[in-house]
């Protein structure tokens, strides 16, 4: 099977690999289709790992997975089901086939594109931050970022009745983005003064619930300085720079007295319960995490798809790569 191996920072190159075999209590997977996160980037696509870490692990980075179970050795599992997949830690998910144990594989229906259902992973990750919010309604919201993730939070905290979201991007299609999923303004950063904007767009009530969802280490001060007093700060990015974020005002920190809850569903003791209750929710037509794919690719340009989401270009919120023809 073919695999992708970054053989060098920002360096994608592929390889030939046997298949995988299932033992007792796996299933194989056919991937049909992978997504690219930022954390990805962060965290071994951009990163300047030492010389001989390379090359990586085949496969590496990738999580976002949906392909169809095409051999099950357990009994949760059924040869032709449609699934997201959560590869185990070290491993990823750029080949053409791969397996897994059942708690990590998640059913999708049968209906509908994969490369929409894929967006259920990363979707369901916003989720379980959301979800450590508490109630929103009638909370303005500002969050800070608008690739897949903060659109996601745009999404989701309107969903449950925020009485404002302020989305904040640099990028004028994510900005524009926004307001088709949730965002009820949107803030530019690069052009406009942002805490002078938010004060005029609250009407100087200012955030009640801010979100980091930047991967980028200035982030932290910005958010802090945004959220009103005794207002809640849910920290969700990742910046890859050797957890050191940007210097901010200890005064202000002390000042604000906010709640500061950082969440990262993937080190929890459930790391798959909010992903499957994403699925639920789109299939149930709650919210749908499909229209945040922007982009789609083939497999063998998985180089071309890494380098659009770092350079955030044309416009890229999420990539979906096709693998083995994407299922069809």
């Amino acid at each position: 099977m073919k695999a992708a191996q970054l053989v060098a920072p920002r360096t994608f190159d592929f390889v030939e690999l046997d298949e995988p075999t299932p033992v007792d209590g796996e299933a194989k997977i056919r991937v049909e289709v992978v997504s690219v996160c930022g954390s990805d980037i962060h965290s071994n696509f951009a990163a300047e790992h030492p010389e001989e870490a390379y090359p990586l692990a085949p496969g590496v980075p990738c999580h976002e997975i949906a392909g169809t179970i095409i051999e099950s050795k357990t009994d949760e599992l059924k040869e032709g089901q449609r699934a997201i997949v959560l590869p185990t830690r070290g491993l990823g998910g750029l080949a053409e086939y791969l397996t897994q144990t059942p708690e990590r594989v998640l059913p999708i229906p049968d209906w509908g594109p994969i490369d929409e259902w894929v967006m259920c992973q990363h979707t369901g990750t916003v989720l379980y931050s959301v979800k450590q919010m508490g109630n929103v309604a009638g909370k303005r919201v500002a969050v800070l970022g608008q690739g897949g993730i903060g659109l996601s939070f745009s999404m989701l905290t309107e969903k449950m009745g925020a009485q404002q979201v302020i989305g904040i991007d640099p990028v004028e299609a994510r900005r524009e983005k926004a307001l088709t999923v949730g965002a009820t303004n949107t803030v530019n950063p690069a052009e406009d003064d942002m805490y002078e904007a938010i004060d005029e767009l609250t009407g100087g009530e200012g955030i009640d619930i801010v979100v980091d969802a930047t991967g980028d280490p200035e982030g932290f001060g910005q958010c802090l300085k945004i959220v009103k007093r005794w207002g809640t700060f849910v920290s969700f990015s990742l910046t890859g720079t050797g957890d050191k974020i940007s210097e901010f005002s200890h005064r202000e920190f002390m000042f604000k007295a906010a709640t500061i809850i950082p969440t990262q569903v993937a080190a929890t003791s459930q790391p798959t319960k909010e992903i499957r209750e994403m699925i639920a929710l789109k299939e149930r037509g709650w919210a749908d995490p499909g229209v945040l794919k922007s982009h789609n690719l083939d497999f063998s340009d998985v180089q071309q798809g890494y380098d659009m989401y770092t350079n955030q270009d044309d416009g890229v919120i999420k990539v979906a790569m096709l693998v083995n023809g994407g299922g069809k």
